[in-house]
């Protein structure tokens, strides 16, 4: 058979799910990078995956453990495969998954005892590194709280580097909601404040106790009325000239401390 090209109507289809719309609509999202397939493959959400021929031979394990799983695998030309990715350097795979989004009550039914909750995140670098981070951490789910950043945005997925397999990842618009449904399971809500009353390296038997860390926003922050809804404000000592710290370094310096506390009990 011969490859389908950019204009076959399989690639066109799932080409529009670079729009966050069509994702939506379709529950479907692309996925790229080796590690990141290679995650979704076992997880069982792998729904076709579109591979070059040379890419096919490249990477023989991926395609033959995706045929294992059932998943369709369909041979694309070069210019298709370029369609389907959103990198500079397309490595000519991509696969199509389900979406991975679940309720809010899917993660806090688990009885968590650790969970990253960043607050209107726009920068789906930082988005994914979290991902990332919260994964290596043993944290039990990622909570993308108010006007945030789809999680199957393209540079999420490739920043999270399969990680978004590997723990629940929710979004709950209402951030009130969720801080609220999240107290109500039995979380501590720790606050990250430049201005924080508790500092991380003083903050003790506070992060041994089941917690959910809020991480603000990459330009401002969290609002005043957020951290007023935390239970603690915690800040991270800057030891050298920095001004500040990007996102999702906080966010690893935080979930570490508490994972490492919580490890020690």
């Amino acid at each position: 058979m011969e490859p389908l090209t950019e204009r076959s109507g399989r690639v066109v289809a799932a080409a529009k799910l670079h729009r966050t719309a069509a994702r939506r609509k379709a529950e479907r999202f692309l996925v790229e990078g080796t590690n990141s397939i290679e995650s979704a493959i076992p997880a069982g959400l792998v729904v076709e995956l579109f591979v070059t021929t040379d890419a096919a031979e490249k990477y023989q394990s991926l395609v033959s453990a995706a045929s294992a799983c059932g998943a369709p695998v369909t041979i694309v030309t070069e210019r298709a495969a370029a369609a389907l990715s959103d990198t500079v350097t397309p490595v000519g795979m991509v696969a199509v998954c389900r979406t991975v989004d679940v309720d809010l009550a899917d993660i806090l039914d688990r009885k968590p005892s650790l969970v990253a909750m960043p607050v209107e995140a726009g920068e789906p670098g930082n988005a994914g590194t979290i991902i990332r981070v919260a994964d290596a951490a043993g944290a039990d789910g990622v909570v993308f709280a108010g006007d945030s950043v789809d999680p199957h945005n393209g540079k999420v997925v490739r920043s999270a580097a399969g990680s978004l397999f590997h723990l629940p990842v929710c979004r709950e618009r209402s951030i009130t909601d969720a801080i609220a449904a999240a107290r109500a399971s039995g979380l501590q809500i720790l606050a990250t404040a430049a201005s924080g009353e508790v500092g991380l390296a003083d903050a003790g038997p506070l992060l041994e106790r089941p917690t959910v860390w809020l991480f603000g926003n990459e330009a401002h922050g969290l609002s005043d009325e957020v951290t007023a809804l935390a239970d603690a404000r915690v800040s991270i000592p800057i030891y050298g000239r920095a001004e500040s710290l990007n996102l999702a370094v906080s966010a690893g310096i935080c979930l570490y401390a508490s994972a490492l506390a919580q490890h020690r009990k």
